[in-house]
């Protein structure tokens, strides 16, 4: 049932004790990104033309996502979850004490994470499209920068899963189900 004004007109995104955080387009970001990934990783040497187009389409999913995250709805805006550095470590010193305050978009550490995931996968793309040009084709350190990026970031991984985890057991609600319904508590 949605949610309806003190006027008669319908909240939109609202319904009862829950309220829409997560776009289409950030769900099918997400969760394509995650299969991408996936698929990148366990084609990278074994299937080379499957991996180049797989690398392919997370570059575009990036473009959608960056330019999503300058224009899209409120909690996709990059604007929505850039906190100072100084934010960041007090929330992430709270959340080891299980006290950290619950965010209906990303909190400190999430939006966090996701700028660096943007960057890191960025990176990812961008070496990887080097090694597919001339100019680059065959040099050990672009390789050895792919490699070491797409590790990282396998690292960067872990820690959101268990940030995740974390912040799902402390605020007593299902992150993961958000990031595929769209909805959380208020």
């Amino acid at each position: 049932m949605t949610e309806v004004s003190l006027e008669g007109r319908e909240i939109p995104g609202r319904s009862g004790d829950r309220v829409k955080v997560w776009d289409p387009l950030v769900r099918i970001f997400h969760w394509s990104l995650v299969a991408l990934f996936a698929f990148s990783f366990v084609t990278g040497d074994e299937w080379k033309y499957a991996h180049i187009r797989s690398g392919y389409a997370i570059g575009i999913l990036l473009a959608i996502r960056i330019v999503w995250g300058l224009v899209g709805t409120r909690h996709a805006r990059f604007t929505s979850f850039i906190y100072s550095p100084r934010t960041i470590l007090a929330f992430l010193k709270d959340s080891v004490s299980m006290k950290a305050r619950r965010y209906v978009g990303h909190n400190p550490a999430g939006g966090a994470m996701v700028l660096l995931l943007i960057a890191m996968i960025s990176g990812i793309v961008t070496t990887g499209y080097m090694m597919t040009t001339d100019a680059f084709w065959g040099i050990e350190w672009v390789e050895d920068v792919h490699k070491a990026l797409v590790y990282s970031t396998l690292g960067l991984i872990v820690l959101h899963v268990a940030g995740v985890v974390l912040a799902s057991v402390e605020h007593r609600e299902n992150l993961a189900r958000a990031m595929i319904t769209g909805w959380k508590r208020r």
